[in-house]
Formats: C-alpha cells, structure tokens, sequence
C-alpha cells in the first residue's frame, strides 16, 4: 500500500465520538489530511463546524445534498483518500456494512470505496457480546476490514467490558502501519487451524469442537505486519483471513499434504486441532442399524504428526516451530513434556475444558512455553492473543 497521506474519516454516532477530535489532531500533526463525514446521529454528540475545524476541510454530512452533490460526488469522495477510517464504528453502522446497507452518506460512502478500510469499534459490552455483532465482525473481518479494538474497560454506561473505543493514539498508529512496510514483509509463515473431519462413512465423521476462530486470528495478525501467509484449515467455522493463501482440507491427511506442498516457510503455527486417529476402513455406503441391535465396531489407526514431522525435518526446516496443545488438566506440565517430545520451539497451550469456553469461543487464556520457561497471559480475545503471538514472532526473528 503507499504511503497515507490523506483519510476519509467517518464518524459513527457514540459518545466516543468526541475521541475523533484528538485522532484528527494526531492526523494533522502527522501531515495528514482528514476529510470527515459525519453520520446523523454522530452529530448529536460532536459538530459539524468542530469537525470541520480541527480537520481545516469541509465536514461532509448528507447523501442528498446538492451542494455537495456537485462539488464532489459521494463516488468521488468514497475514492479521494488513501483509506477510509470508521470510528467510533457503533453496532449500527457495523452492522451496515456487514450487510451491505446503503441508506446515508456513510454507508453508501463505505459501500462504494475502492480504498482499504479500517473499523474502531464502540458500543455496551452486552452490544459487543451479542452473537449479531460477532457475526458481523467475522464478516468484515472476512471481506478485508481492518479492526482496531476494542479495548476493555469503564464505559459511560456504567458497565465494564470489552467494547470501550481504542484510544486515538493507538488508532492513529494502526493506521499509519498500513501504509508502511511491516515488520514481517519478505516472511513467510505457515499457519494450520479448524479441526479435521475424520469419516467413518459418506454421512458421519469423527470430529472436535475447534472453530478455527484462534487460528484465523493469527493469521491476520501476520498479515497486518507485513507477512505471506499460507492458511492450511479444516472445515472450520470461523472466517478465512483475506489476503492470505487460502488451502481447505478435510482430514488430517490432507492437512500433512497440504503442509508437505507449502515448500519452505520461516515460520511454521500449528494450531489446528488435527485429529489424533483415523478410522480404517471407510465405509463405501452408510452404516445401517442391524436388526438384531449389533453395534457397528470401529477401528483407528494414527495419524502422523504433522507439528513433530515437521518440527524434526532435517532439511528446510522453518526457523521458528510453533504447536498448541489444547489440554483439560496439567496444562502448563502436559505442554513442556509436549515441546520436549515434539521438537518444536514454542508451545501456546490452554485450558480446553468445557467451562472454560475457549474452544468455540472468542477470548482465550494462555501460558506460552519456550525452551528457557513459561509466561501466563491474561485473559484476552483470541484477536488479541494473535497480536502478541505476531510481537513474539518479530521479536525472535530480528
């Protein structure tokens, strides 16, 4: 992407809102020119006319406005910056955009944009949990939108959560970053996630409750700093990382294949939770139900391990190796025992048990193990633990 010199910045109708004062500061102080639009609601909680000040350019606020209209068409202005920043974006406008509505100037603005887009969510923690609003994330996250937050905190409502909008320092540095080379450019990285599905006949399968969710959210993280990511994934739930190179497989096999066709890579993360055994002998047809009540007897062979095979590869062998291990009790033993045995450089591992919520779920819990010890993070999104897992990765490159 060049260099940003000019933001299109929308802003959404929250009480963060009054934040984009400063972001329009940060921007003007970094010599870059902000265009603002304001939505209808916005503008219940800052002005046009302070807006139009602090950014020393017009505030655009009406999709049928004649004037405006004329002088630069909502097509012209969706396209005159280097990128288009939403923020505070609420559920409301988040929602728009996730469905293609086109109803104002804001959103037909983002509709009909042809520049990168980046998104500062901010809304109630009831708002932001609510299963529409994640749904609407994994869609934009999906369709390439940058999202920066949101952060946890005290809100105006008097609730405390996830849903606080990222401060303008921290939104101004993710979107300068866009324009600059990352620190991962020229990197290759091999990312694996989702479960995979193991048949028993055409109809049934053996699998797990992974959603893909943790590893979609390394991958993005990599491609925001710069790196060429290949996503090898199972039938997951969760988005695919746009930009990345996207690789579907079903079974552990194909995944071993799929990983083996890659070709060098830097750095090798495995956190798909590739099943441990296969059945024999698939059924060409589906099992039927026998009439004297005989239960059908299943038999498994192993699958290869993909994390060791590759973390034990004599040639090509990435520099740095990366497993989870996804575990019920003795997280933090289980995974040193497990570093040991595999080969493998790093281990992410994590409590998987059912009341934790972590499989299928949005935040996760880690204790990362290296040769030299163990660190516990806090609780934090899996969006969250891909960024410091991205950090690890520049820091032990460089």
């Amino acid at each position: 992407m060049q260099q940003i010199s000019k933001v299109l910045l929308v802003i959404g109708g929250g009480i963060a809102a009054y934040k984009c004062l400063e972001l329009i500061r940060i921007f003007s102080r970094s010599g870059i020119q902000v265009t603002p639009v304001l939505t209808k609601a916005a503008q219940e909680f800052v002005t046009p006319l302070s807006v139009s000040a602090l950014a020393a350019n017009k505030a655009f606020t009406e999709l049928f406005d004649l004037n405006d209209e004329s002088e630069m068409g909502h097509i012209e202005l969706s396209r005159a910056a280097d990128i288009v920043v939403v923020a505070p974006a609420t559920a409301d406008l988040i929602g728009k955009m996730a469905n293609g509505l086109a109803n104002d100037l804001a959103s037909t603005v983002l509709m009909a944009t042809d520049k990168p887009v980046m998104i500062a969510p901010a809304m109630n923690v009831r708002m932001w949990e609510h299963p529409a609003t994640q749904r609407n994330i994994a869609q934009l996250e999906q369709d390439g939108i940058g999202i920066i937050g949101p952060d946890k905190g005290d809100m105006a409502c008097g609730e405390f959560g996830l849903g606080r909008m990222a401060e303008p320092a921290e939104i101004a540095r993710a979107v300068l970053a866009k324009g600059q080379p990352g620190p991962l450019a020229g990197r290759h990285v091999l990312v694996t996630s989702g479960p995979t599905h193991e048949p028993i006949d055409p109809v049934r399968y053996i699998a797990n409750r992974s959603s893909g969710t943790q590893g979609a959210a390394i991958a993005r993280a990599l491609l925001d700093l710069g790196a060429r990511v290949s996503f090898v994934t199972g039938p997951a739930s969760a988005a695919r990382p746009n930009g990345a190179q996207i690789i579907e497989v079903e079974t552990a096999a194909q995944m071993l294949e799929a990983v083996n066709d890659v070709g060098p890579v830097d750095v090798a993360i495995f956190a798909a939770a590739v099943a441990d055994w296969r059945v024999d002998g698939v059924a060409e047809n589906k099992i039927k139900k026998q009439n004297d009540g005989a239960l059908p007897v299943l038999s498994f062979s192993e699958n290869t391990d993909i994390l060791q095979s590759v973390a034990k590869r004599t040639t090509d062998r990435p520099r740095l190796v990366v497993g989870f291990a996804a575990e019920t009790q003795n997280v933090a033993e289980y995974a040193r025992n497990k570093l040991d045995k595999k080969g493998c450089d790093w281990i992410l591992a994590n409590d998987v048990s059912p009341e934790t919520g972590i499989m299928g779920g949005q935040n996760n819990t880690v204790v990362f193990v290296t040769k030299t010890g163990a660190e516990t993070w806090p609780e934090m999104s899996k969006t969250e633990v891909g960024q410091h897992l991205a950090q690890k990765i520049v820091e032990a490159l460089r």
